[in-house]
């Protein structure tokens, strides 16, 4: 299953903060059949590469997340997940905002004309907004992390696909 990064679609959820001048990525793989961006949204927050991820919210600053949160977010029955807040969502993405508003998640599933299904997860970093000191530290954090972030989001992708 390959794994490439992609350009952030113009008419996605994510996609506006791109243009507001903020850090930007995703990634896609296409997989076989079709698959309900529900199961994807499950397969992504529950998966074992996701879990270590999940505990530490849970561990260091109390931001629990159980397979039945899991599931009413994929669902669509709740608008808070963990650390993140829903702060947008269509009938097939989601955009998730970090409590410290810092960082965005999304999630999209797209079927494809020969029957099988895009899959995509993207990331934003918001500076914008940010002056001085703050945005500088932010900045080196980002550049300092980066790799780990583009490895991190390959994997979180591949290991949704398998619980697919």
């Amino acid at each position: 299953m390959a794994i490439r990064r992609g350009q952030v679609p113009e008419k996605s959820l994510l996609a506006a903060y791109g243009r507001a001048g903020n850090y930007t990525d995703c990634f896609i793989a296409e997989v076989p059949g079709q698959v309900a961006f529900s199961r994807f949204v499950e397969a992504f927050y529950s998966s074992a590469c996701f879990r270590p991820e999940r505990f530490l919210l849970m561990a260091l600053l109390g931001k629990r997340s159980s397979a039945q949160d899991i599931r009413a977010l994929a669902a669509g029955q709740t608008d808070h997940f963990a650390a993140w807040t829903v702060e947008a969502r269509t009938t097939n993405e989601v955009l998730l905002c970090d409590f410290q508003q810092a960082t965005r998640s999304w999630l999209m599933a797209e079927p494809l004309e020969h029957g099988g299904t895009r899959l995509w997860f993207g990331s934003a970093v918001v500076l914008t907004g940010q002056t001085g000191a703050r945005r500088t530290m932010g900045q080196m954090t980002f550049a300092a992390l980066g790799w780990f972030h583009r490895i991190y989001s390959r994997a979180l992708l591949w290991a949704a696909i398998r619980g697919l």
